[in-house]
This record gives C-alpha cells, sequence and structure tokens, in this order.
C-alpha cells in the first residue's frame, strides 16, 4: 500500500469520526518528526450467518492541520471479519509512518454497493449467498471523547470492532439477493484494552434454549455495573457489544475481546437470534454478572445454573 495526500476525492465510504476537543502535543505537521500508526479490524457475531465478506480498498487518517492521508490498498483486501471473534483480529494497516501531531478521524474504505457485483456478502449457515451494500449516500461510525495524538517516535494501534447483530439489517425493501448493511463500530485502542472469557453452565444452557445442539445464546455485554439488560434496538440502553456461545465437545464458552478497561455488566440470553436490531424485542436474559476488566489482561467471568 502507498501513503498519499488528499485534497478532493470521492470514493465510496463509512466513517469513524473523532470531533472532539483535541490535546495540544505541537501540532500536528509541524515538524519532520514521525510516529506510526496501525489498524485492524475484529468483530461481534451474529447469529444463523457463517460468513461475512467485506471489501476493503484503503483507509485514510486525518491531521488536524494538515491534508488527509491515506493508505491506498494495491488491491481490495476482502476479509471474512466473522471469522474475527473474541480477541480474533486482522492487521489491515501496519506500523505506518506518519507525520507526529493530532488527528482528527479515521476513515474505512469499501466497496459495497448495490450492484450486483459480490465485493461485500455474507453467506447463511444454509449456504445461501447475499450481496452485502451500504444505503446510497449512507455514513456511519464511530464518535469518541477524545481524537488521537500520534506522538514522535511512537505508535498508536487500533481496533475497529464490526458489531454484526446491530449492522445487517434483514430489511423488507431488500430483494432476496441482497442484505443492507449499517455498520456499528467501535474504535479500541489495544494499549489500554482487556478482554473478558468464561464458562457457561450446561444447565443453564440446557434449562434457557430449547435446542443447544443447535442454539447456545450469547453474552451480551453493557457498559457499568448492575445494568438492565436490554435487547439490540437502536437505543442508549443498547448492549456495547456482544459474543456467541460455543461448544467445544466438553463445555459452553464465550470470549470477548477489545474492552476498554473498566466496569461492565455481562447478561446471557438464548434469544439472541431473535433480536432484531432496529425493533424492540422482549428477549428472556437468564444470568447477569458484573465484571471489571484491566488493560492487557483477560479475566474470567462464569456463568452459573441459575
Amino acid at each position: 500500500m502507498k501513503l498519499c495526500r488528499l485534497r478532493s476525492v470521492f470514493v465510496p465510504f463509512f466513517t469513524i469520526s473523532i470531533t472532539s476537543l483535541l490535546i495540544s502535543c505541537g501540532g500536528s505537521g509541524s515538524s519532520n518528526q514521525m510516529g506510526s500508526f496501525s489498524l485492524s479490524v475484529t468483530d461481534a457475531a451474529i447469529d444463523d450467518i457463517a460468513h461475512v465478506y467485506i471489501e476493503f480498498t484503503g483507509v485514510t487518517i486525518k491531521p488536524a492541520e494538515s491534508d488527509a492521508i491515506e493508505f491506498n490498498f494495491d488491491t481490495p483486501e476482502v476479509i471474512d471479519i466473522l471469522t474475527l471473534q473474541g480477541s480474533g483480529y486482522q492487521t489491515i494497516v501496519e506500523e505506518e509512518l506518519v507525520p507526529a501531531g493530532n488527528y482528527n478521524w479515521i476513515r474505512l474504505h469499501v466497496n459495497a454497493e448495490q450492484d450486483g457485483v459480490m465485493d461485500s456478502y455474507i453467506e447463511t449457515n444454509i449456504g445461501t449467498q447475499m450481496e452485502l451494500y451500504i444505503p446510497s449516500g449512507s455514513q456511519t461510525g464511530l464518535k469518541l471523547v477524545n481524537g488521537f495524538t500520534v506522538l514522535a517516535d511512537g505508535q498508536v494501534d487500533f481496533t475497529v470492532d464490526f458489531d454484526l447483530r446491530k449492522s445487517i439489517v434483514w430489511s423488507p425493501e431488500a430483494s432476496g439477493q441482497s442484505v443492507k448493511f449499517k455498520p456499528v463500530l467501535r474504535l479500541i485502542d489495544n494499549t489500554s484494552s482487556g478482554s473478558v472469557s468464561g464458562m457457561i453452565d450446561s444447565a443453564l444452557v440446557i434449562e434457557a434454549c430449547e435446542d443447544p445442539a443447535n442454539e447456545a445464546g450469547a453474552v451480551y455485554v453493557y457498559t457499568g455495573a448492575d445494568v438492565v439488560a436490554t435487547d439490540v434496538s437502536g437505543a442508549e440502553t443498547d448492549p456495547l457489544t456482544s459474543a456467541l456461545v460455543k461448544f467445544d465437545g466438553e463445555n459452553y464458552y464465550y470470549e470477548v475481546g477489545f474492552l476498554a478497561a473498566g466496569d461492565y455488566t455481562l447478561a446471557y440470553t438464548c434469544d439472541a437470534a431473535n433480536d432484531d436490531p432496529e425493533v424492540v424485542d422482549a428477549l428472556n436474559f437468564a444470568v447477569s454478572v458484573n465484571a471489571t476488566v484491566e488493560e492487557s489482561t483477560d479475566t474470567v467471568v462464569d456463568f452459573g445454573a441459575m
């Protein structure tokens, strides 16, 4: 990939914008000092889909006081982000040298138009493939409280989490060959994040799920302790992210990666497959527990039987 400066270029995109006041660090572009920038992608999974392929074509970052910097991929990079669950990730920009200073936003470029071309697409559990498209003119993203700063001789390392449970919309207007993609994203600073994982008691799974062999449920994660669990509906009370419960032949387990250090509420439900991201659904949450995540640490939180 090559680094170049842009002035007036149009490409299809969705944006992760960082709009708040930045902390002064000498000003972007004020010297020849350089640091490095890395960016990876991960995902929060969704039920009933086997693969979610996204075609990335580049990444743009915007210094506060100079022109945007674009990393153009020599060829589009297609990533099955459904394979990047838990703490899994794939790096798309690795340790690229950029001017030290303050930056306003990050932009990911993807091919995801409703044009009959299978550049970005999904594959269901029964093998059906459908084009994945971002509605014309849509822009979505994640706004952070603060911008980011690249220090001279320093490194910044971020991961973008695609929350597929909130992003894939089975809209009535979509044809049988396409499905709407409204990206709901989190931007995580890898230097200050941790993870949480654990076991789900088999008796709890059997009691909560009608057919545990085909559906073992999901763990929803909410910011703060003692939060009342709710479904995904586009409201402020939505979970921050979620993880599917899996079975390894002996144990039911889950893993949630890329969480900022802090307190969280984790809630287990076997109704996640019925959670429509655009309406309020009455989900049954069997158990809720609190967890405290620390930087660079995996916090173990198990769910016992009711």
